[in-house]
């Protein structure tokens, strides 16, 4: 950069008030501030406009490096896979009657059945006084019925 120091800035401001007069200076010197200002701005955009492209394709290199990476790891997923699967057919193909070898449904592993139960007859085995004291709803009623029951009347008031 330029070397400026207090000496040369003198000689530029005495300079710059013989030639321009004491009455336009001030507005010379807003105007050239101005424009320096302006021109710093712009090389800083210009500036951080080539550190995002820079950026973006790092992001992008880094990108096509995942994405190589996760093809990889799922083609030695399905590899793995489909090595799994032939070991099983191997491994089960001696194997064609399960039921008989002691499967679902033989006396090692007998079948679930649901208990026959009626749980709503149970619930109406029990007694009234006991359902108004434990809270249990017998009598259901429709949202906007229990907005129509519960809203407060309107007062009328003779003016």
């Amino acid at each position: 950069m330029i070397d400026l120091g207090i000496s040369k800035l003198a000689l530029i401001g005495a300079v710059a008030l013989i030639v321009i007069g004491p009455e336009k200076l001030p507005r010379v010197a807003r105007t050239v501030g101005a424009l320096l200002g302006k021109a710093q701005r712009y090389v800083a955009d210009v500036k951080a406009e080539v550190n995002r492209s820079m950026d973006l394709e790092e992001l992008k290199k880094m990108k096509d490096s995942v994405e190589s990476a996760a093809r990889d790891v799922q083609s030695s997923v399905q590899e793995s896979a489909s090595d799994f699967e032939k070991t099983w057919s191997e491994a089960t193909a001696g194997i064609t009657d399960y039921d008989a070898m002691g499967g679902i449904g033989s006396d090692l592993h007998p079948v679930y059945k649901r208990p026959k139960k009626n749980w709503r007859i149970k619930q109406k085995a029990m007694p009234q006084w006991f359902k108004a004291r434990a809270g249990v709803r017998t009598r259901t009623q429709s949202g906007a019925a229990r907005v129509a029951r519960f809203r407060p009347r309107p007062s009328f008031s003779k003016r």
